[in-house]
């Protein structure tokens, strides 16, 4: 096995082509396939279902994947920091699902370095990139959260990718609404009553699993859902289909304004309310960097955590 082989599957698994992929690594097409075949004998695995439309990872392949960017990853932090011509720059970054109070948090953590000794990097981005990010070590620390339906399936990912949560704060489903929404003047918000408005939802990839929805009460049925990629365009939509989504209720209005509404969810029997535990991720048995600690005590400080 070697790191051109393991960068290798990486692009090909981004671009689901090998023809894609071997244009962006300027190789040849029988050389990468040839690389792919002997990583897959001495693996003893099949990485790749191939097909007349591209090809697709394997359950395999999936899991090997996150050992792979881990892998690469940190060859290509120690490069970057070590290499000819590399930075020595103090690095740190964050990667989380999209909670404005997490970016907020960023905020008045770097305002208090020098900003030009230091490289910060803030990710808002898929579950599932967040825990690969801190896996591999592209960010120290990720945001992002658990409850009763996904915490099984997400303490499983996160045990295989040798990272812990820690618990931040627990928050009741609210319904995230547009201030001018027929629904604003309600003190709580039931199911039935927004039946007729498009729910709202953070595209999570082509291999995202019900377990990566931001939103809590993710398997439930709506009969309307618009995916978004970014929080801006989620706010968008607000405004001009009067959609909503099921939120932590935690608003920043210096980042998000002032124009929009987190009204409690009103649960029943067949939807009950369910607690979303915010929390964030490192990698197993590390210790904190001075920004990483800082950046925890900006987070708590803003949710008013002791």
């Amino acid at each position: 096995m070697t790191l051109t082989q393991l960068h290798y599957l990486i692009i090909i698994a981004e671009t689901k082509s090998l023809n894609k992929a071997a244009e962006q690594l300027y190789v040849s097409q029988p050389s990468l396939t040839s690389a792919m075949k002997e990583l897959e004998k001495e693996l003893g695995i099949i990485l790749f279902n191939r097909s007349g439309r591209g090809v697709t990872l394997t359950n395999d392949g999936i899991e090997f994947l996150l050992y792979a960017k881990q892998i690469y990853g940190q060859y290509e932090s120690v490069l970057q920091k070590y290499g000819k011509g590399g930075a020595c720059k103090k690095k740190f970054g964050v990667s989380t699902q999209h909670y404005s109070f997490a970016v907020k948090a960023f905020v008045d953590m770097a305002r208090e370095f020098d900003m030009s000794q230091y490289e910060f990097a803030i990710r808002e981005t898929k579950t599932a990139e967040v825990i690969s990010d801190v896996s591999t070590m592209k960010s120290e620390i990720g945001v992002l959260y658990l409850c009763d339906f996904n915490r099984k399936a997400m303490e499983k990912l996160l045990k295989s990718a040798n990272l812990e949560f820690h618990h931040l704060i627990d928050c009741q489903a609210y319904v995230y609404i547009w201030k001018e929404h027929p629904l604003a003047g309600e003190k709580s918000i039931s199911f039935e009553q927004l039946k007729d408005y498009p729910c709202l939802s953070f595209e999570q990839g082509d291999n995202s699993s019900f377990y990566f929805a931001e939103e809590i009460l993710s398997a439930n049925e709506y009969s309307q859902v618009i995916k978004a990629n970014d929080r801006a365009t989620m706010l968008n939509l607000m405004v001009g289909l009067n959609g909503y989504t099921l939120c932590s209720g935690i608003i920043c209005e210096e980042l998000n304004g002032n124009d929009y509404l987190a009204v409690p969810f009103q649960d029943d029997e067949q939807n009950p309310n369910s607690t979303m535990e915010i929390g964030y991720i490192i990698r197993r048995n590390s210790i904190l960097s001075g920004m990483g600690e800082r950046y925890i005590e900006a987070i708590k400080d803003y949710l008013n955590i002791s």
